[in-house]
C-alpha cells in the first residue's frame, strides 16, 4: 500500500479511522479499480468495502449495557446502541452506499442532499436538501464515496451543523479519500470523524485522485462512457 501523506497521517486513529489494510481489502480494491471490471463486479466488490465501511461507523456511535437471557438461560452482558440515527447519502455517488446501510439498519431515516459544483464560480451549490425533523436529536452518518478537494464535504456538513447536527455526531462515511480533502475537513471540523478504506497518494492537476479509481457515481450505475 502507499505512504500516506503526513498532512492526512497526522489524523489518523484520531479524526480518521481508516479500514485495517488487510490482503483482503486490498484484493477488493483491486477489482474495483480495474478500469476494465465488469459493471456487476464493480457494485459487487465495492458493497462489500462499503459494507465494513457501514459497520466501522457504527462502531464509532455510543453504547450502552443491555444484559439478556440467552436459550440456555444464562445472561449475557451485552450491549445495544444508545443513540438514534440517521443516513444522510449526497446525491448521486452517495446513494451507492445506501443499500449496505439499509441492509445493516433497516429501519433508519434517510436524508437526501445534493451539492454539485458551480459550472462559472467552480464552488459548491445545494441543490436540494431533505432531512428528518428530528436530525438535531440524531447521530449521522454521512455517505459519499469520494473525497477529493472536501469542497462538497464542507458544504455537507455545514449543512447539516445549520439544522442543528453536532459535530461530534457526525460521521462521514466515505469510500476513498484524497490527502488534500481530508485536510480540509478535519482542520474545519476537528470533532467530525471520518472513516475510509483507502488513502490515496494525491490529487492530480485536474483533481482526480490517484491511483484512483474513477468517478464512483458512473461506475456504479452504468452512466460512464
Amino acid at each position: 500500500m502507499t505512504t500516506i501523506a503526513p498532512s492526512a497521517g497526522k489524523y489518523l486513529g484520531t479524526n480518521v479511522h481508516l479500514l485495517p489494510q488487510t490482503d483482503q481489502l486490498r484484493a477488493l480494491h483491486t477489482l474495483v479499480r480495474d478500469r476494465n471490471a465488469r459493471r456487476e463486479d464493480f457494485v459487487l466488490h465495492s458493497g462489500r468495502i462499503i459494507r465494513l465501511l457501514i459497520e466501522a461507523g457504527l462502531n464509532l456511535l455510543p453504547f450502552e449495557p443491555y444484559d439478556i437471557r440467552t436459550p440456555v438461560g444464562g445472561t449475557y452482558p451485552g450491549l445495544r446502541l444508545a443513540a438514534e440515527l440517521c443516513g444522510v447519502p449526497v446525491m448521486r455517488a452517495g446513494e451507492s452506499m445506501e443499500t449496505e446501510l439499509r441492509a445493516v439498519c433497516p429501519g433508519m431515516p434517510i436524508g437526501k442532499i445534493l451539492i454539485q459544483r458551480d459550472p462559472v464560480t467552480k464552488l459548491p451549490r445545494l441543490y436540494y436538501a431533505k432531512l428528518p425533523a428530528d436530525i438535531a436529536e440524531r447521530h449521522v452518518l454521512l455517505l459519499d464515496p469520494m473525497l477529493a478537494t472536501g469542497g462538497t464535504a464542507v458544504a455537507s456538513v455545514e449543512l447539516l451543523l445549520e439544522h442543528g447536527v453536532s459535530e461530534d455526531r457526525l460521521v462521514f462515511v466515505n469510500f476513498i479519500a484524497a490527502p488534500e480533502g481530508v485536510t480540509a475537513v478535519c482542520e474545519r471540523f476537528p470533532r467530525v470523524r471520518i472513516v475510509t478504506s483507502s488513502i490515496e497518494r494525491r490529487l492530480n492537476e485536474n483533481a482526480y485522485m490517484v491511483p484512483g479509481i474513477g468517478d464512483f457515481g458512473d461506475r456504479y450505475f452504468g452512466t460512464d462512457t
